[in-house]
């Protein structure tokens, strides 16, 4: 290999536009003074979102309505509230995802629900989601109070059978789109089919506003249920007087702006991780044991590509497969920032085949972040004892599946020294 990055491939950062928007609007706001939560800039970023999600025709009357928060995790928490999860509720949610999908369901005391995946997208399976609901109608004589389906890793879930059952049932859909910002099911923008709809923009996503998320209502009037808890819910009154428990969870003015100028990059990002996505395709379709996910021939799915995944065979052997799992590991996989906890052992009951940790460690040597494919929710402690309703898809995929870099900053050469590194790592 006579390439060699100069610095560690990840597997997705923020890439800003080059005509420098987002300075300009972020200036505007300090010379404006408007550098707090709310603001010009936040007003026209969720306008912006708006007429991406649902672009008006001429003469048009649109009700879908955003509003951009402070983490998509706040927006999960916020459509929740909205749709009355309240303590002793239960929520159906995707076990196979990151663990904000899931985590917001606990802070209001309900309990989350967990369905298991289908083998082609990943996501949640329908026909398991209407045997869960049936199970918990029989078992607890109550209805979910909603159903979050994830875009895992910007792939589609399937609109059309999820928002069948979910409305003959009557139960709202909170669509977890934090992953699939731009990703379509027939020709349509997901997080515009559920009663709720989640984004994301944190600094690994498709376009990022440092952090910070979005929420994408049905009407007027939900946009302004969120907007009232969003603000610490505060009743009109010449002074503070409250009936709601509300949050701090709004979009600061500063972050918005970076969002203005992260919007006019939007959809060439999206163009980039599907080119990513094929030159993938095209290098890896003759590695054996290498499986790159690719989505369903169906044209209704078409994904972001926020992240290239695959999988790598169980009998696939990989350099230094022999030493998988000898250490505890002492710092955060993947990038994440903040403090971890202390392990004492270095295994769980629920891991990723050896071969797969070779890889990771291998890539890295190499300059390459390759992370494991998140571990499904009803495998996690803080879980134990939740409801699930399984299959075993996502258990089966987080032992064998990866993802490899796909951003913005991820070059044709780059994706070529890749490929180029896993060959070496299982010769």
């Amino acid at each position: 290999m006579s390439y060699v990055p100069e610095k560690t491939i990840y597997l997705c950062l923020a890439h800003m536009s080059e005509e420098g928007y987002e300075q300009k609007y972020v200036k505007e706001a300090f010379d404006t003074n408007w550098v707090v939560p709310l603001g010009p800039n936040v007003n026209a970023f969720e306008e912006d979102l708006r007429n991406f999600v649902s672009p008006a025709s001429e003469g048009e009357v649109r009700n879908t309505e955003v509003v951009a928060l402070s983490a998509g995790t706040a927006a999960v928490h916020l459509a929740l509230l909205a749709c009355g999860v309240g303590p002793g509720d239960e929520v159906i949610v995707q076990s196979f995802t990151f663990c904000a999908s899931s985590h917001p369901i606990t802070y209001l005391g309900a309990q989350p629900v967990f369905v298991d995946s289908e083998p082609e997208t990943w996501n949640m399976d329908p026909a398991l989601l209407e045997e869960a609901i049936k199970d918990r109608i029989a078992k607890t004589g109550r209805k979910p109070k909603a159903i979050v389906p994830v875009a895992l890793y910007g792939m589609p879930y399937d609109a059309t059978r999820i928002m069948e059952i979910a409305n003959r049932y009557g139960i709202p859909v909170v669509e977890d789109a934090a992953e699939g910002f731009g990703s379509r099911f027939d020709g349509r923008v997901l997080g515009t089919f559920g009663q709720f709809g989640v984004l994301s923009f944190n600094g690994n996503k498709m376009i990022t506003t440092s952090g910070g998320g979005a929420l994408v209502c049905r009407n007027a009037e939900d946009k302004n249920t969120i907007m009232w808890y969003a603000t610490q819910a505060r009743d009109a009154y010449p002074y503070y007087q409250h009936t709601a428990i509300g949050y701090n969870y709004r979009m600061s003015n500063i972050c918005a702006g970076i969002g203005r100028g992260q919007m006019t990059v939007l959809e060439a990002h999206i163009a980039h991780h599907k080119h990513v996505q094929a030159l993938y395709e095209e290098l890896l379709k003759d590695v054996k044991g290498i499986h790159l996910h690719k989505q369903p021939a169906d044209p209704r799915y078409d994904s972001n590509f926020w992240l290239c995944t695959a999988t790598i065979d169980p009998d696939v052997k990989v350099v230094g497969q022999e030493n998988a799992y000898k250490e505890v590991i002492k710092t955060a996989v993947g990038g994440a920032a903040g403090v971890i906890k202390a392990v004492d052992s270095a295994t769980t009951d629920c891991q990723p085949n050896d071969n797969v940790e070779a890889l990771r460690v291998f890539m890295l040597s190499k300059k390459i972040e390759a992370r494991p494919v998140w571990k499904p929710m009803h495998k996690q402690p803080v879980y134990a004892g939740a409801p699930a309703y399984v299959n075993g898809v996502s258990e089966s995929i987080f032992k064998v599946g990866f993802c490899l870099p796909a951003g913005p900053y991820v070059t044709d050469d780059d994706v070529r020294y890749i490929v180029d590194c896993i060959k070496e790592a299982i010769a």
